[in-house]
């Protein structure tokens, strides 16, 4: 009787995968700084800093950066990158909002007026994943 109560009691948590997200950065351009990733889980607020449902970085090294994100839930995901090189831990623009570092989105490439929509960088992960994205 003890183990089907404990078994009813952690039922609801079986059903929330964690997964693991292996995010490989190809094309940093040096080992200055770091590699910073936000992942947003919905498309409304997608590339406000507010509507970041988690973030990760890890130190730059030239050529390829991997960092792994641990403890994803199932779900809809889409990913934004950039090379924070002066480490002063924001996207540096110019007067126009263009980005002055290197930035890359998940499934999408930056166009010619402005960033991707979350629907264009956005994948499904419901197992453990690797992605490449490039700056």
């Amino acid at each position: 009787m003890k183990s089907i109560r404990l078994v009813l009691l952690f039922l609801p948590f079986l059903g929330f995968a964690q997964n693991k997200l292996i995010v490989e950065v190809d094309g940093v351009k040096s080992s200055l700084g770091s590699i910073n990733i936000a992942v947003y889980n919905k498309e409304e607020g997608f590339l406000k800093f507010e509507s970041v449902f988690l973030s990760d970085s890890a130190q730059a090294n030239a050529g390829k950066t991997m960092v792994q994100i641990n403890d994803l839930p199932n779900g809809e995901y889409a990913l934004a990158v950039f090379h924070d090189e002066n480490g002063n831990n924001k996207l540096d623009t110019n007067w126009l909002g263009i980005p002055r570092e290197p930035i890359g989105f998940s499934q999408a490439r930056m166009k010619t007026f402005g960033p991707p929509s979350f629907k264009e960088c956005a994948f499904q992960m419901t197992s453990d994943k690797a992605i490449k994205i490039d700056l």
